[in-house]
């Protein structure tokens, strides 16, 4: 089955483990998803299968939205409340303008330190693992965005806010930098993604779901592809385009990606314009030709 899963992901899980669960589920070993959810947090994780690991990378750069729970008045190791109380800190009352000051400040292009307990490498190991061994590595500061920052709900000890951010935003990170802004320490309580690229909330399928019904549950690769620009060729074309052949097409336009598909609706995948002609960049689909006199388009 080569296709996406739009996985509602539950709190104690981790990604890998949603994976595996689908290899069970679906009985294949060519499984990826789309960007990592924390064991923690819950929501959207799209995972791909087959062929549409191939456009893996282009979920992973999507913009993301979360609904998150900031706890005020102590820190953990993890960022999370799984972790263990590094700090603690008095909890003091914030009015309205003092929060919506502190957001503000986090707003738009800036920068974020990434945490020890995340799956980026330094020197080829993961900095999770080093933490487990007690070990601390310098983190350069790495360009995110935040798109949107709201407040949703304050109830004193807590601060619920939804984000929209660029990839690559730790909202563990986040949590802790605004309760500095504040004045305390603040740890990630709650974490829900609510949107993934193209991928929503309102449209994720639990596990139970996919196992009851894999393939209604399962949609192609367009959503991801959407993005690209179409381009219509007969399956001479394909085949040649496919097979590594540059192949000249009118209307090309230089340096872009362009979404394949013969004119039977099969999709070959995507190729690039380079000096006027297409050249395979990454091919899902070889097509069949019948006859090496097909009229050209």
């Amino acid at each position: 089955m080569d296709g996406i899963f739009n996985v509602l992901k539950p709190p104690g899980m981790t990604s890998h483990d949603v994976v595996g669960a689908l290899r069970k589920i679906l009985h294949m070993k060519k499984i990826g998803h789309g960007g990592t959810l924390d064991p923690l947090a819950a929501g959207v994780l799209p995972v791909f299968t087959g062929m549409a690991t191939r456009f893996l990378e282009y979920a992973a750069h999507e913009e993301k939205s979360y609904r998150a729970e900031l706890t005020f008045g102590f820190q953990t190791d993890t960022g999370d409340t799984e972790g263990a109380v590094i700090a603690e800190s008095p909890v003091r009352d914030l009015t309205a303008e003092e929060i919506e000051a502190a957001l503000a400040s986090f707003r738009g292009e800036g920068t974020q330190i990434p945490p020890m307990y995340s799956a980026i490498s330094v020197g080829g190991t993961k900095l999770y693992k080093l933490a487990r061994q007690g070990i601390e590595v310098k983190r350069e500061p790495r360009p995110i965005t935040l798109y949107e920052l709201e407040k949703v709900d304050y109830t004193g000890k807590t601060l619920v806010f939804d984000v929209t951010c660029s990839k690559g935003t730790f909202i563990r990170t986040l949590c802790e930098d605004l309760a500095a802004k504040l004045g305390m320490k603040g740890t990630m309580s709650f974490l829900l993604r609510r949107r993934a690229g193209v991928f929503r909330l309102e449209d994720a399928h639990t596990l139970q779901e996919i196992a009851a019904d894999p393939e209604g549950c399962c949609m192609g690769v367009e959503p991801i592809l959407a993005g690209f620009p179409k381009k219509i060729v007969n399956a001479l074309q394909g085949r040649r385009i496919a097979q590594g052949v540059a192949t000249t097409l009118p209307g090309l336009t230089e340096g872009t990606l362009y979404q394949l598909w013969t004119r039977d609706g099969v999709l070959v995948g995507l190729a690039r314009a380079v000096d006027g002609r297409l050249r395979a960049h990454k091919i899902i689909h070889i097509p069949d030709v019948e006859t090496r006199t097909e009229e050209q388009p």
